[in-house]
């Protein structure tokens, strides 16, 4: 089991200064993993905990890839649809490579509808899009074997940085989601109440073993508890259902808070296996 922990990039805490003393704390704490999240275009009526104030996740997660070394980056999830193809894949390339090869690459069809309107594309469209955005990904990053050649539209061009690529990790509910990430992905991210996807984690690797897939990646956030023996009774929950790392997320009231919950992860003992 590895331990993960989710910085917000969002509302009054989404500052170089917090954002940054976060992840060199949980870096030199040895945990597994930070996420950041992903929206775009916050309505008026929807911005309460975050006042509409959202940081992009791959640039947020640029700036935090400076200042660490070893841990993971992940967003938990970017949303496929929102964004042009080959921007984007460019920019993800960017990322793994100056991070040395650190992102974890979670990614969703996105469900906020005033989001897709603000951004002029059809919410219907999404999961379309979605498998578009993610055969592109796998087409760009293939090409690592033929050159780095890519065509799109008609137009060889190579695509570089070209580097290993990260891990994909789909979200959202099954069974589409399965679908995809058994189609696309690396992994899952299940969001939720355990015992919500606890079977499906079972379906999910069934499934991945009869395609003769590598074993897939499970991936989750929740709100661990702040006392020890409480925290390791619902880790052991997870690891028994087949879930690979818990990711620490919750609100948070100051950097002090949270630097407390970077410490308290660090001392658990499946960091130390």
């Amino acid at each position: 089991m590895q331990i993960g922990i989710a910085v917000r990039n969002m509302g009054v805490h989404a500052t170089p200064d917090v954002i940054s003393v976060i992840a060199v704390a949980a870096d030199d704490a040895g945990l597994a993993s930070l996420w950041v999240t992903d929206h775009i275009a916050i309505p008026p009526d929807d911005a309460e905990g975050s006042d509409g104030l959202y940081l992009d996740p791959l640039n947020t997660l640029s700036y935090i890839a400076g200042m660490t070394q070893r841990i993971k980056l992940g967003v938990g999830v970017l949303i496929l649809p929102y964004r042009p193809p080959l921007p984007t894949a460019k920019t993800i390339a960017t990322l793994q490579s100056l991070s040395r090869e650190r992102l974890l690459l979670g990614c969703g069809i996105g469900w906020m509808d005033p989001e897709f309107k603000a951004l002029g594309i059809s919410r219907h469209d999404r999961g379309r899009d979605a498998d578009a955005m993610l055969a592109f990904l796998k087409e760009c990053f293939g090409a690592r074997d033929r050159g780095d050649v890519v065509n799109v539209n008609g137009q060889d061009f190579l695509f570089r940085p070209n580097p290993k690529p990260p891990p994909i990790l789909i979200g959202g509910r099954p069974p589409q989601a399965i679908d995809r990430a058994l189609r696309y992905g690396d992994g899952w991210m299940p969001m939720g109440r355990l015992d919500s996807f606890q079977a499906d984690i079972a379906v999910y690797r069934d499934r991945a073993a009869s395609e003769g897939r590598p074993p897939p990646i499970v991936v989750t956030f929740t709100d661990l508890p702040r006392e020890k023996n409480a925290a390791q009774d619902v880790l052991a929950r997870y690891e028994d259902a087949g879930v690979d790392q818990v990711i620490a997320s919750r609100r948070y009231e100051s950097l002090s808070e949270w630097l407390g919950m970077v410490e308290f992860l660090g001392g658990l003992p499946q960091l130390r296996n």
